[in-house]
């Protein structure tokens, strides 16, 4: 696959908390419509390599492009515009604002007016509007809430308020989609339709990268996986190859004694 179809390259990451080394030399290549697993036990590294590449945590060290063009990941608001839009593991959600509003300041990235004009309201937000609350309408239909435009954001069930924060990030038009944890709290139901979903985004030649906890639906999901311990990948790959790895075994059985052991 040309390197134009690649989406995240990114190598030589490293990251240090005072005496803990919280990322050790990592790279990950992410192509064009896959969706892409980041696993490992608690501790591994996964949220801080999420957060150093979407400008949360300056690393260390590290190369980082972005459907082959350069970025510094320094600011998250330039790693939005650069297109990568992310969730989190605790929601994010404007609690007072609707589902449609939520949306439309997803959108607010990629338009000329940007966040101040929609907060006062200018002559050329006004003109952008109309344009604006129409695809964030096709968004919230996108993700299957459609009928909660009107709600606010807090009324919403739990796994809707899941789909909505991936409605918000869809709305930046990213070139790569992080979602952290995503399936986090959800019951077996919502789990099942937010596989759907990724699905479809994937199928729709997005591309998605993925932590979650749940490894049964990495597994089943997942185009490929990188597995990461103590800060360094130990694996790469398909969920097959991956499963099979001993070092991956031994990583995830020997989660009681060694790593609640410090």
């Amino acid at each position: 696959m040309s390197t134009s179809e690649r989406v995240l390259n990114v190598s030589g990451i490293s990251k240090r908390f005072g005496g803990l080394q919280a990322l050790s030399d990592v790279a990950m290549q992410i192509e064009r419509g896959q969706v892409y697993g980041l696993i490992g036990p608690n501790g591994a590294g996964k949220t801080t390599f999420f957060n150093v590449i979407t400008g949360l945590y300056t690393p260390d060290s590290g190369r980082f492009e972005l459907a082959g063009t350069p970025y510094e990941p320094t600011e998250v608001h330039l790693v939005a515009q650069a297109g990568i839009a992310r969730t989190f593991q605790n929601i994010r959600l404007f609690a007072e604002m609707t589902a449609l509003e939520n949306v439309m300041v997803g959108r607010h990235v990629r338009t000329g007016s940007g966040l101040l004009g929609a907060i006062f309201r200018t002559a050329q937000f006004k003109a952008e509007e109309l344009a604006i609350e129409q695809r964030a309408r096709e968004l919230l239909d996108y993700v299957g809430i459609a009928n909660l435009a009107d709600y606010k954001a807090r009324t919403l069930s739990y796994g809707d308020q899941r789909r909505l924060e991936i409605a918000r990030a869809l709305a930046t038009d990213p070139q790569l989609i992080a979602l952290d944890e995503p399936a986090a709290g959800m019951n077996a139901t919502e789990k099942v339709q937010l596989r759907a979903l990724i699905d479809k985004i994937r199928r729709d030649h997005r591309t998605v990268l993925l932590i979650e906890h749940d490894v049964k639906l990495v597994m089943g999901l997942c185009d490929r996986v990188t597995v990461l311990d103590y800060g360094k990948v130990i694996a790469q790959g398909t969920p097959a190859e991956v499963q099979r790895n001993p070092q991956v075994i031994e990583a995830y059985l020997g989660t009681q004694s060694e790593h609640g052991g410090h």
